[in-house]
């Protein structure tokens, strides 16, 4: 009879749920969540923070691409109780409290780098990311093998292309998005 009420009560809503603490944007939040709730879910529907996109659903488009403590993820596939005390920055948060917009922001919009705009908040935390992990040194599939192992990673136009690969674009302005990248590379 014990066996059965401990099981009972492991199958609870209760136990279901976590107490999270994620800081998004600078600004810490702490709520009640669901194990199975994916970040791109509790961003738009719980913190009402609509620019991640959800796309495909399987981690294939990265319309939901967002920067969590620094490194580009895809939303849709991370379980927010497992980012528990981690920094997660969206679209919204790039330009910090200020009006003034990110580079990267700044640079899509002045390049004209996206047509309907869907995917452009992933893209935009994607290049990011992306010149955010050349400066570090990481390598991508096409970088040079003479590159000086942790030396920041020289980002040409083919380097760009290959770090941006995993965020599709519909309408097609790859070549404006790579114009982009390449004006706000230090």
């Amino acid at each position: 009879m014990d066996s059965d009420r401990a099981s009972a009560a492991s199958r609870s809503p209760e136990s279901h749920h976590s107490e999270t603490t994620l800081r998004v944007n600078g600004k810490p939040h702490t709520l009640v969540v669901d194990h199975r709730r994916v970040l791109l879910d509790l961003l738009r529907e719980d913190l009402g923070l609509t620019g991640a996109k959800k796309g495909c659903d399987h981690g294939q488009c990265g319309a939901c691409t967002v920067l969590v403590d620094g490194r580009r993820v895809n939303s849709c596939l991370l379980f927010a109780v497992a980012l528990d005390g981690c920094e997660v920055t969206t679209v919204e948060g790039l330009a910090g409290d200020g009006e003034e917009l990110h580079p990267v922001q700044r640079a899509f919009l002045e390049r004209d780098a996206f047509q309907c705009g869907y995917c452009t908040p992933g893209q935009i935390c994607s290049a990011v990311g992306a010149l955010a992990e050349a400066a570090a040194g990481h390598p991508s599939h096409v970088t040079d093998p003479a590159t000086p192992s942790g030396e920041p990673v020289p980002l040409g136009r083919e380097e760009i292309r290959e770090r941006l690969s995993g965020n599709l674009c519909r309408c097609g302005a790859y070549p404006r998005i790579a114009d982009a990248v390449e004006d706000v590379i230090p």
